[in-house]
C-alpha cells in the first residue's frame, strides 16, 4: 500500500473488517444468533436459520441492519448482552494499530465512520481502547443514514467539514467504497482480508489491503 501522505488531509477510516477483525460480527450474526434465537423459540437450527436470513437480506445496508435496539425488539433478544457473550472475540486486524498511528502522525484530521451502533462501538471500545487514536467518533445512525447512501456523506460534510479530493478512506464494504466514490472521495482503498477466519467473497474494484504498513 503506498500512500502519498503529502495528498491527505483527511482521514476516514472504517472500524470493523477493516480495523477490527470482522471474525468477531460474522461469528455473531452467522453462527450464535442462529443458536440463540433457535433455542430462545424452542425450534432447531435450520428453522432458525430459515427464519433469519431472509431478514438479513432484506434489511443489510439500511440503518436497521446495524441498530441493535431494532434487533432486539424484532427478536425479542438482548443483543448487547449476547454481543457480551462472545466479546472475546474482539480483536484488531493485523498491523491495524501501528498503522493508525502513523495516521495520527500525518494527519491531524482522523475519523472513524462507522455503521456500527454507538452501543456497539462503546463495547470494541471497551476492549481494544480504539478511541485513542482518532479526533472523531461517527456512527451513521447519527447523521440518519448508512454509508451506503449519499445522505450519509452530505451529513458528515455539514457537521465536519472536509475536502474529498484529499481524503483517505479506506473500508471492507464495496457497495460503501461506491458510495464514496460517488461522493468524490479519492484515495479509496478496500480490504483483502476483512475476516480472519474467512476467504474474501469476490475481489474488489478498489486496492485492496492485505496487511497494513506501519
Amino acid at each position: 500500500m503506498q500512500i502519498d501522505w503529502s495528498q491527505i488531509e483527511t482521514v476516514l477510516l472504517d472500524m470493523d473488517g477493516t480495523l477490527l477483525d470482522l471474525h468477531f460480527d460474522n461469528h455473531f450474526w452467522n453462527d450464535y444468533m442462529p443458536q440463540v434465537y433457535a433455542q430462545s423459540k424452542g425450534i432447531s437450527l435450520d428453522q432458525s436459520v430459515s427464519f433469519l436470513a431472509p431478514m438479513f437480506k432484506d434489511w443489510a445496508g439500511t440503518l436497521k441492519w446495524y441498530c441493535v435496539d431494532h434487533w432486539s425488539q424484532v427478536l425479542e433478544l438482548d443483543i448487547m448482552s449476547l454481543k457480551q457473550d462472545v466479546a472475546d472475540r474482539i480483536s484488531y486486524r493485523p498491523n491495524a494499530q501501528a498503522f493508525l498511528s502513523k495516521c495520527q502522525r500525518e494527519s491531524a484530521d482522523v475519523r472513524m465512520i462507522t455503521n456500527g451502533h454507538r452501543k456497539v462501538l462503546d463495547l470494541k471500545i471497551e476492549h481494544t481502547k480504539i478511541d485513542r487514536y482518532f479526533d472523531h467518533l461517527i456512527c451513521s445512525h447519527e447523521l440518519d443514514y448508512p454509508k451506503e447512501e449519499q445522505g450519509f456523506w452530505t451529513r458528515l460534510q455539514e457537521s465536519l467539514p472536509f475536502n474529498p479530493q484529499k481524503s483517505l478512506f479506506i473500508d471492507d464494504n464495496e457497495s460503501v467504497l461506491h458510495s464514496a466514490a460517488e461522493y468524490g472521495i479519492k484515495h479509496l482503498y478496500s480490504i483483502a482480508k476483512p475476516d480472519s477466519k474467512r476467504t474474501r467473497d469476490a475481489d474488489s474494484a478498489y486496492p485492496m489491503i492485505d496487511v497494513f504498513e506501519p
